[in-house]
């Protein structure tokens, strides 16, 4: 429960509970353009609307889940987001919810009985702006009948579908930044499936970047990487004289993520035994340390990944069924790079770039080139990561990488 005023407010309840009570007018204001909220937000709080301030989507979200708003006002472009994405999702979330874009057009179907002071603010912020080109033109806005509004924000480009952190156009990358921009806004926790060097790390943290978790800990756990026995103390902490050279109380890796993400790789190395713990602990939020009999409540989403065919293993016995679907609410695969060979190119450009940070930058010859593109890359991006480090050592001081310098790691025989 939250109390605002006079007013007791329950987060749980759905949008419609409000939209009939007149004190409160929530709207939610999702734009990067800091002097258009300002303006905005001074002529709806003169309308007595709270306003919750978004600079992209993601916080938009986060904070419709809070805030229960009547309205939605959202501008033309966002940071994170497409914005017509954006629209479909939160039409399917918040049904009742009138949004209501910075051109003035509405979307979805609800409609709020005061959508009228929604297109005056807009109107109030176009004056204030003076008509500066950089956010209006003079194209008619999209208006119901006795208003006249002037202008309508400039079509800025609208941002690809893919994020920073996904090199490369294929399709299936395409596809991997819609999922990634679909889930990163709720706190649903997600299975990451690719093979060994595919870059389900780097999702897990577009996830992270595009939540409303994004200031608070990224904190990374392998579990395939910590003996069996210290695991548990590892992931859940323990107190002192727990077990033998436990010389002080420790906090564990769910707790330092408190507020933020927990990313656990290759979760289908975990111990049966630690698979029961953890799955108690992502139905009721609770953990306990080891020796400890106090339970500690945290707020943490969790993201886990694995190169196994963990439903596979799953129903062989293997992995535990029950933390599987826990586990898998919303699952991602991630292509290995054999199936997206279109991307080569852009990634080993993006790869040498970053390489050039801390060394002359070297180019790829065309044989060099053509090279890359026969193989077929059982190591994935983390492979071809190491074969261009590799080819730049044997360049020595040439600013091109010959089809020579590429060489491949030969398999044991």
């Amino acid at each position: 429960m939250m109390v605002e005023g006079a007013v007791i407010v329950d987060a749980g309840r759905s949008a419609s509970a409000w939209l009939g009570t007149k004190a409160i007018r929530r709207i939610v204001l999702a734009s990067a353009d800091a002097g258009l909220r300002e303006r905005l937000k001074r002529s709806l709080s003169g309308m007595r609307w709270e306003v919750y301030e978004a600079t992209g989507g993601a916080e938009a979200m986060a904070k419709m889940d809070v805030v229960q708003p009547e309205a939605l006002l959202v501008d033309s472009w966002l940071p994170d987001l497409e914005v017509g994405e954006f629209a479909v999702q939160v039409s399917a979330l918040y049904p009742e919810v009138d949004m209501v874009r910075i051109d003035g057009s509405a979307e979805g179907r609800a409609k709020s009985p005061r959508r009228n002071e929604l297109l005056h603010a807009l109107r109030e912020a176009q004056d204030v702006s003076g008509g500066d080109t950089a956010a209006w033109n003079a194209a008619p806005m999209v208006v119901p009948s006795g208003f006249c509004l002037m202008s309508e924000p400039v079509r800025r480009a609208e941002p690809t579908l893919a994020l920073p952190e996904m090199v490369g156009e294929s399709a299936v990358m395409r596809e991997l930044s819609r999922l990634i921009r679909l889930v990163a806004p709720r706190s649903t926790t997600v299975l990451i499936e690719g093979e060994t060097g595919s870059g389900k790390e780097v999702v897990a943290k577009a996830i992270h970047r595009l939540s409303d978790r994004a200031s608070k800990a990224f904190v990374v756990l392998n579990c395939a990487a910590i003996p069996e026995a210290l695991l548990e103390a590892e992931l859940f902490g323990h107190t002192r004289g727990a077990f033998t050279g436990a010389v002080q109380s420790r906090t564990g890796r769910i707790e330092a993520a408190h507020g933020g993400t927990l990313f656990l790789d290759e979760i289908g190395e975990m111990p049966p035994a630690l698979q029961a713990k953890m799955l108690r602990f992502l139905e009721c939020g609770e953990l306990q340390r080891v020796g400890d009999n106090e339970s500690i409540r945290v707020d943490v989403r969790v993201i886990a990944a694995t190169h196994q065919p963990l439903e596979k293993r799953s129903e062989e016995g293997a992995f535990r069924l029950d933390l599987y679907h826990r586990l898998a609410v919303f699952p991602i695969e991630v292509p290995a790079l054999r199936d997206r060979m279109e991307d080569l190119e852009l990634l080993a450009e993006h790869i040498l770039t970053q390489m050039g940070q801390k060394m002359p930058r070297k180019k790829l010859c065309g044989a060099a080139m053509s090279r890359l593109g026969e193989h077929r890359w059982p190591g994935n991006v983390r492979e071809l990561m190491h074969v261009l480090e590799r080819a730049t050592i044997l360049a020595g001081d040439l600013p091109e990488i010959s089809a020579e310098e590429i060489r491949f790691h030969k398999a044991t025989r």
